[in-house]
């Protein structure tokens, strides 16, 4: 019988970052969006938290192994894409080193590795995907959605080997989860007309994330925005398969 690690591994589906053109950011976003890709410093760490996980104990069920490889490969994908954006757009020399204090924070964090790769993937990357697709250029929306396949797949599993493991959170990784976010989206105002640019309305996806594993805010998540092929250049289309 397959088990649900396999299964879900098996629902991935294939893609490969293509470089981009430099669009349009929306009006106001611009200062959180390139907090936003400093953070893709967090990317390769992941891939190294999965890595620490497979020295140590697993659940003993088929296809954990697998899952968390395959995984693994899909942080070298999303740092790609993303590096293919910040050639693109350029980054923000100042949000680039305080990110690299946050990375910081999270490698020292002594809980286990997988369990910080779950509680960042679920309250920080699945508020940080949203908000580039509400506010960013074809290129950055694309991107998005393409990784957005992959970590509703890292989420559950990472979340269920932190099940099986018996393995909680600690108001440690609660605390620098709502920093990292804060601080991301500190570049956004507050009670604007526009809730996709209001800093509050981001913090509060993520204490949504974490505490329930799902927030109503982001629903409109579900119609997904590709872009049409009459809008877009060739180098801004995604590549399948």
């Amino acid at each position: 019988m397959t088990s649900l690690y396999t299964k879900l591994t098996q629902r991935k589906r294939k893609w490969t970052p293509i470089a981009v053109d430099k669009g349009e950011l929306k009006a106001g976003s611009e200062d959180s969006i390139y907090r936003a890709l400093a953070l893709r410093v967090l990317e390769l760490p992941v891939k190294e938290f999965l890595q620490q996980g497979l020295e140590k104990d697993l659940p003993n069920i088929p296809g954990v192994i697998e899952a968390l490889e395959s995984n693994q490969k899909d942080e070298d994908k999303h740092d790609l894409g993303f590096q293919y954006v910040v050639n693109a757009h350029g980054t923000n020399s100042v949000a680039e080193r305080e990110a690299q204090n946050i990375l910081n924070a999270w490698l020292a964090a002594p809980e286990h590795p997988i369990l910080k790769a779950a509680i960042l993937e679920r309250s920080v990357f699945f508020v940080l995907l949203p908000f580039y697709r509400f506010n960013g250029d074809i290129g950055l929306r694309t991107l998005s959605a393409d990784i957005s396949n992959d970590e509703i797949q890292h989420v559950k599993i990472h979340g269920m080997v932190a099940h099986d493991l018996g393995l909680k959170s600690t108001p440690r990784l609660n605390k620098l989860r709502k920093a990292t976010v804060a601080w991301v989206m500190d570049g956004l105002g507050v009670d604007t007309n526009d809730k996709y640019l209001d800093k509050d309305f981001w913090i509060k996806q993520s204490d949504n994330l974490y505490n329930r594993g799902k927030t109503e805010g982001l629903a409109a998540t579900k119609s997904s925005r590709m872009p049409a092929f009459f809008e877009s250049s060739n180098v801004n289309l995604p590549m399948y398969g």
